[in-house]
């Protein structure tokens, strides 16, 4: 099956959007398409200081039409592998925010080193059965998605000087 690669929402300057970074997180645990070093410079001009992880508990849920995963709670015990962002400056935490679909809470999650660190939740429906599969991703979607996000990035940031 082929997914679209859908665009995150462009959303308006609303409260909540704006309420996700008052929380003031330090260190992002990226679990899908920004663990791809070609998505991160195109959104933010370089690749930051990261350092593999997982979050026991999560999974990172293939969503129904969408070629990026959302991160939703794992019954079955697993975790979610991924990688933790350790060094993103107060402007590519707004674009990243900026980037990542209304729908995803921002919370901290708790990963296997004990550590925690913070992470886009989805909150619920699209979930497919299945894992998302970054292999596959990269194979069909990340050369289109990575030039989608350099599209847009000038317009995220242009967006947070608003």
């Amino acid at each position: 099956m082929t997914h679209m690669i859908t665009q995150p929402a462009t959303a308006p300057e609303t409260s909540d959007r704006r309420d996700r970074l008052a929380q003031s997180p330090d260190v992002l645990f990226c679990y899908g398409t920004l663990q791809f070093d070609a998505v991160l410079e195109a959104l933010l001009g370089r690749v930051p200081a990261h350092s593999p992880a997982s979050a026991p508990g999560w999974r990172a849920a293939a969503l129904e039409g969408r070629v990026y995963p959302g991160l939703v709670p794992h019954a079955a015990g697993g975790a979610a592998a991924g990688m933790l962002l350790i060094d993103l400056s107060n402007e590519e935490w707004g674009i990243l925010d900026a980037f990542e679909d209304d729908r995803y809470e921002l919370r901290e999650v708790t990963l296997s080193t004990g550590e925690r660190g913070w992470a886009y939740i989805w909150p619920d429906g699209e979930v497919r059965p299945e894992n998302w599969d970054p292999t596959g991703f990269a194979a069909k979607h990340l050369q289109a998605y990575a030039a989608r996000c350099a599209r847009i990035s000038a317009d995220l940031a242009a967006g947070l000087a608003q």
